[in-house]
């Protein structure tokens, strides 16, 4: 029982420091301000397929990016919350009942796989333009704002997400020490 606390922890927060690696890098970049922000850490919202310990790390780690980003105080709240949201979408898609024995839950993962980077996409499409709009005070409409956070999510989780989910599939039985 210690073993698993221990690994769950130390999985959330490996989870939390990547997070913030990646979005300092997204930053550095130029990608996470631009009309159609591209957060690499957003890639990460497919890691709850694999672990339940990914909820916990990257909501922890989207609060760490904000504040160290010089994020608003609303927007650490309520961008945190989305990844959260997003997070905890992704995990019941993944592991819909706790019935299902371990290797059923990643035989169906498969079945699923194309659903999973959808809540994160859905839950900052619906939240961050309203924290641009009226907490940074951009320029533009809430529709335009979800146009381009849309567009942004499905490049991040979709597209990166999927890309990483396929990469780690092969080998999350070693990575997250999930049963075969």
């Amino acid at each position: 029982m210690r073993n698993k606390s221990v690994l769950y922890l130390t999985q959330a927060a490996m989870i939390a420091a990547l997070y913030v690696v990646l979005t300092y890098l997204a930053n550095a970049l130029g990608l996470a301000s631009q009309a159609i922000q591209v957060r690499f850490s957003e890639a990460l919202t497919i890691l709850p397929a694999f672990t339940g310990a990914a909820v916990p790390g990257l909501f922890i780690g989207c609060i760490l990016a904000n504040i160290l980003t010089n994020c608003a105080p609303w927007d650490v709240v309520f961008g945190s919350i989305a990844t959260l949201l997003g997070a905890l979408g992704t995990y019941f898609i993944a592991h819909p009942t706790k019935a299902k024995r371990a290797a059923e839950e990643i035989t169906a993962i498969g079945k699923r796989r194309w659903l999973l980077p959808l809540p994160p996409i859905v839950a900052n499409t619906l939240i961050v333009p309203f924290v641009l709009a009226y907490v940074y005070r951009m320029e533009g409409t809430i529709p335009y704002f979800m146009l381009t956070v849309g567009i942004g999510e499905v490049i991040s989780c979709y597209v990166l997400g999927l890309i990483l989910f396929f990469g780690l599939y092969p080998i999350r039985h070693r990575l997250f020490g999930t049963q075969k």
